[in-house]
């Protein structure tokens, strides 16, 4: 009897285990690069297919590859601002469908490839507008901006994988410095603000409020699609947690590495509180901690090297070129990132194909699979 009564304890508590363990199953089902997804929308619909190919190009601004990721990120930029929200929608559509009408690469377009470019250029137009919102002709340079950074990307991977290195973000780097040189600030029909130097000299009677530098760090990670925000810049920083725990460290870190460096060059007031001193430390970070080199304590001090790098960089080229009302862009962390690349010794060793790269998780797991595999070989060839 008293076996039978503990077999029937058992029972229950195995099948809430085996319940618990479905359930842990289902949603790291929505983690990482989610390519089951993939393989679930082969045959369905193009409408839902092109969503999914959307949402993977807006979380990949953020060096993401997960359509969760960016439906979060998505409803954070329409909280943030709906006209904003609307113009990263056209962004990602009109860049994505340009890649299909053109024939590009399917694999490259259904990873959303063909479109973080064209959200970009869509959201910084609308930015630097000095329009206002829902100003409707600003859609013309909108679409045109973002079908133009297909044919960019695609002819800087071209050239760019005779080294391994991707083509990044240097098409929407390119466009909006040429978009704001074209329209100048009293354009009649596309008018922009200037951009204001980083090391502008603030007046006399500021002083520096440490809650707003704190408040800053998360900041520059919703900086990277433009939004000064802090709640909308906590859910894009929970998409990436929802991509990558360790990416979502990295880009903490970062943009509290480059609020350091602008702490340490006195820039103004205004960068540090509004996370524009930290975003392109997030993005330097990000890359080389886990992306595209596999972690390791080696990596790690890599990454922040790099986060600093970045965000020296980034106040430089942001001081030289403001003195023409031009922002930097995130040119220093896209600069930055394809230097590392091309660095050799050490580094090279945990350098990861850009054909190869996934989640950081994943990234880890397939190099301790590769070293035991050698391992084996090795044992296995010994005399």
């Amino acid at each position: 009897m008293w076996i039978e009564t503990k077999a029937e304890m058992q029972e229950p508590s195995r099948s809430q285990a085996s319940f618990g363990r479905k359930v842990f199953d289902r949603l790291m089902l929505c983690t990482g690069d989610m390519e089951n997804l993939d393989k679930y929308i082969k045959d369905k619909s193009f409408v839902l297919q092109l969503a999914v190919w959307g949402l993977r190009g807006v979380a990949r601004v953020i060096l993401a590859n997960n359509p969760l990721s960016g439906a979060v990120i998505l409803a954070a930029l329409y909280w943030a601002s709906p006209w904003q929200g609307l113009l990263g929608t056209l962004g990602v559509l009109a860049s994505t469908l340009t890649a299909v009408i053109i024939g590009q690469d399917s694999a490259e377009v259904a990873g959303g490839l063909h479109g973080f470019n064209g959200m970009l250029v869509s959201l910084l137009m609308g930015v630097f507008s000095s329009a206002g919102d829902w100003y409707w002709w600003l859609l013309v340079p909108v679409f045109l901006g973002s079908a133009t950074s297909v044919f960019l990307f695609s002819g800087l991977t071209t050239l760019l994988d005779n080294w391994d290195l991707p083509a990044a973000v240097f098409p929407f780097n390119i466009i909006i410095v040429l978009y704001l040189l074209c329209t100048g600030t009293n354009n009649p029909y596309f008018p922009h603000n200037p951009a204001m130097p980083p090391g502008a000299l603030e007046p006399n009677n500021t002083e520096l409020i440490a809650v707003e530098v704190i408040r800053g760090i998360p900041l520059g990670v919703g900086q990277i699609y433009a939004t000064g925000a802090l709640g909308p810049s906590l859910l894009i920083l929970g998409a990436v947690v929802l991509y990558s725990p360790l990416m979502g460290i990295h880009a903490v870190l970062g943009s509290a590495v480059g609020t350091l460096a602008g702490l340490s060059m006195a820039v103004r007031h205004e960068s540090l509180y509004s996370g524009l001193s930290g975003f392109n430390g997030a993005l330097g970070c990000m890359a080389v901690g886990g992306l595209f080199f596999t972690f390791s304590w080696r990596t790690f001090l890599f990454a922040i090297a790099s986060a600093f790098l970045s965000a020296y960089s980034d106040i430089a080229l942001s001081n030289l070129l403001g003195t023409v009302g031009l922002p930097a862009c995130s040119w220093a962390a896209t600069l930055t990132a394809t230097l590392m690349l091309l660095l050799t010794g050490s580094l090279k060793e945990y350098r990861i194909p850009i054909g190869q790269v996934k989640a950081p998780e994943r990234n880890l797991r397939s190099r301790s699979q590769w070293e035991a595999g050698n391992t084996e070989d090795r044992e296995s060839t010994d005399v």
